[in-house]
């Protein structure tokens, strides 16, 4: 079964400095049918206008990944931590028994366009982490390229969680298949351009919720599309 999240039926909000998508509840956006999907929290796509961003703020509990589309972004943390997300990078946060952090626009000429992506951990308490990786754009032409997971497999970047993160861009008619493993399920989003997946057609910001399907074929429905898959528990 695929079930669609439309771009147009997100929340959100424009803020002058900040335009903001909700894939799920958040913030003031609140729909209870929209909360969250297996363990997948959070998918904000956020534009950020040069020099903006969000000040010194507090998380607990949480796996934050942030995925940059265009621009740089800039983070700082209470472990000490700075650093430039550029566009192909993998950063996770793991939040644990709490951490601080700021996220600016490095350009003061350039909107940054990011999605900023929750996971709930699988226990509460941890240690919190940083780390963030670089992963060349040749790694995910055409290809479902790993960039975090549990235990940091195939040199992806650690998540606290019983989850994949894939990344591929894929050109008008490139395709990727993934197979879901018995009681496995999927979060397509497209992230730029749009796909067609087992047969449905993705925009810009479309997602899909993906269970008891075996296989998933992605073929791409325009040059430049680029998607983020998570295979969850």
């Amino acid at each position: 079964m695929i079930t669609v999240r439309r771009s147009q039926e997100r929340g959100g909000a424009e803020h002058g400095w900040l335009n903001t998508r909700h894939t799920f509840s958040f913030d003031t956006y609140y729909d209870p049918r929209h909360m969250h999907f297996r363990a997948l929290r959070v998918i904000n796509e956020d534009v950020v206008q040069p020099g903006e961003g969000f000040p010194t703020h507090p998380h607990r509990d949480m796996e934050i990944i942030t995925y940059v589309l265009e621009g740089a972004l800039q983070h700082k943390d209470s472990l000490g931590n700075g650093s430039i997300i550029r566009p192909g990078d993998g950063q996770r946060m793991s939040a644990g028994t709490g951490i601080l952090h700021s996220e600016f626009n490095a350009s003061k000429t350039e909107p940054v366009h990011l999605l900023q992506i929750w996971v709930m951990p699988e226990s509460k308490g941890i240690e919190p982490g940083y780390e963030q990786k670089a992963f060349p754009e040749t790694e995910k032409r055409g290809r479902l390229k790993l960039i975090a997971a549990r235990n940091g497999k195939n040199g992806a970047v650690t998540v606290h969680q019983d989850v994949s993160l894939f990344v591929a861009l894929l050109d008008k008619g490139q395709k990727v298949e993934h197979t879901l493993a018995p009681r496995r399920h999927a979060w397509l989003q497209v992230a730029k351009g749009s796909v067609e997946l087992n047969g449905k057609l993705l925009e810009q910001g479309d997602g899909a919720a993906v269970s008891d399907e075996q296989k998933l074929f992605v073929a791409g429905a325009q040059d430049g599309s680029e998607i983020l898959l998570f295979d969850l528990a």
